[in-house]
């Protein structure tokens, strides 16, 4: 058996658990542990971006919000399987500490943890703790918490680290800021990994609506999804706006860091990377979210004044070509959002996680 420790590192299937963890794997093996990943089919789809020496175990799990009645009762059935399984791996190789990041396919190798009574800790994204973070909350030594503040259950306490970046965004952190002006500008329209079909009904709309002077210095990076994408690049097109529409940027902090604002949805990741690079935004959190986690999320850097909220229920294009003239129109505002983004950014989260694992190891 090898001497290295291990960490089990448990993430679901969206982008928004798996790039912490991502993360936070990427340092513990340059600290020399080795790490595997938990996850289940889903979740095995996003596991691109991992070092290719983390172990990926895919275990079952299943949730009650997806299929039919037969579905619904076969669910604890693969979860107990899931854990089962979980444990015997387990056994077989020893956790020295296990991370879970939320979502259903955390499931199996929290709850093996939980039994078998290893050094365990969650890691909750969002300002409102997701369904599986609330069951293991109560049930582990640390829950640390991506966006403060966070909403726990009673006589739970959070330990603020911030939510862990990836390397390509660390390596743009704090890029210099330039303000806008009359000369080419450029403004990014992100809606998380999945694009935003609302973004791409208002958003074109509300550039086209600019006054000409900030118009005419003005390129567009917008992240629309397939089925919108003909008719968003089409209006640009015919407004002559230049813009380069996407379903998906892979170069999403470089456009980031040249990008005077950034419009988007508030999902965890995106306040993350925005307040790291520290740039101007407006953001439109996604009304659907689960217990409107995307508010919560977006208030750290509105009440630090570096973020225009809108709510989706006001956003028209009128209001949305207001707030964009309003921060474009004004150098020195918009260099005091980039500066008050800065500030409420956590860039050293992946390094108050990993001592947190470090010290649950040690506790051993």
């Amino acid at each position: 058996m090898s001497k290295q420790p291990l960490l089990v590192i448990a993430a679901g299937g969206t982008g928004g658990h798996m790039f912490p963890a991502q993360a936070l794997a990427e340092v513990m093996l340059r600290k020399g542990w080795r790490v595997k990943l938990s996850t289940d089919a889903r979740g095995a789809r996003y596991t691109g971006g991992f070092p290719h020496t983390v172990e990926i175990e895919e275990m079952s799990s299943a949730t009650f919000a997806r299929g039919g009645v037969l579905a619904k009762l076969a669910v604890p059935f693969r979860i107990l399987g899931g854990v089962l399984g979980a444990m015997r791996e387990m056994r077989k190789d020893r956790p020295d500490v296990v991370v879970g990041f939320g979502g259903y396919p955390t499931i199996p190798a929290m709850g093996a943890a939980w039994l078998m009574k290893l050094p365990r800790m969650i890691h909750e994204q969002n300002g409102i703790l997701g369904r599986v973070n609330e069951v293991f909350a109560k049930r582990v030594s640390v829950v640390a918490c991506g966006t403060w503040p966070t909403t726990l259950p009673d006589g739970v306490q959070g330990l603020h680290v911030g939510n862990p970046v990836r390397k390509s965004v660390m390596d743009r952190a704090g890029a210099g800021y330039i303000s806008p002006g009359d000369y080419p500008m450029s403004v990014l329209v992100i809606g998380g990994s999945q694009g935003a079909r609302i973004l791409s009904d208002v958003v074109p709309t509300a550039i086209a609506g600019l006054p000409a002077p900030i118009l005419k210095n003005l390129r567009v990076s917008h992240q629309a999804r397939d089925e919108d994408f003909d008719r968003v690049t089409a209006f640009y097109a015919e407004h002559g706006i230049s813009a380069d529409v996407q379903p998906f940027f892979t170069d999403v902090p470089a456009r980031m860091s040249e990008a005077q604002l950034v419009v988007s949805r508030s999902g965890a990741s995106s306040v993350a990377d925005i307040s790291v690079i520290g740039r101007p935004s407006i953001l439109i959190p996604f009304a659907a979210a689960a217990g409107d986690h995307q508010t919560a999320n977006a208030k750290g850097l509105s009440e630090a004044g570096g973020a225009i909220v809108i709510p989706e229920s006001l956003l028209t294009a009128e209001s949305m070509t207001e707030q964009m003239a309003l921060i474009l129109g004004n150098p020195q505002g918009a260099s005091q959002m980039a500066a008050a983004a800065l500030s409420a950014g956590k860039p050293d989260a992946t390094e108050a996680l990993v001592a947190q694992v470090e010290a649950l190891a040690n506790k051993e």
